[in-house]
């Protein structure tokens, strides 16, 4: 009987330390806490008498740490946007050309002499800008890609990931 007791005890006073200990954790956080927050403060302060509002160092670090937010937004909708202009490109292209050839088609069918491709002004004009776009980003990329028949949209997102 005697001896249960004393398992029983030792169990509770077992439970007491541990709860004594996570207490001392608790304080020992708090506190900790409490001194870094006095800390920063204390550094607020005299950084406010020491600087000029521009130039004050907890002023700077958080501004470049929205600076830095601002640019991973800023380069997201960067490649949206660009996925979006390549996607139009490609449409245009193709809707151009399936006129074309159809306009093609009818001038043959109606015995129109047919307007070649470097007669037609306003098409080479819009192959010159797709090709000047295509140059430009291949040129942005031409380090990381020696293959030349690469996809236009895979070379643009390599582009825009490796430009940081």
């Amino acid at each position: 009987m005697g001896h249960r007791n004393l398992s029983h005890y030792h169990h509770h006073h077992l439970e007491k330390e541990q709860h004594q200990s996570v207490d001392g954790l608790l304080t020992l956080f708090t506190k900790a806490n409490h001194d870094l927050t006095s800390v920063h403060n204390k550094l607020e302060k005299e950084f406010q008498q020491v600087y000029p509002d521009n130039v004050n160092p907890m002023k700077l670090v958080s501004r470049i740490k929205k600076v830095q937010d601002e640019m991973f937004t800023l380069k997201e909708q960067c490649r949206e946007l660009l996925a979006a202009k390549q996607d139009l490109i490609d449409k245009a292209r193709a809707t151009l050309v399936g006129n074309r050839s159809l306009l093609q088609r009818l001038q043959l069918s109606a015995g129109v002499p047919v307007i070649s491709d470097s007669d037609d002004p306003s098409y080479a004009s819009f192959n010159q800008v797709i090709d000047e776009w295509t140059t430009q980003v291949r040129s942005r990329t031409e380090d990381e890609s020696p293959e030349s028949g690469e996809d236009i949209n895979q070379m643009l997102f390599s582009a825009i990931v490796h430009d940081n």
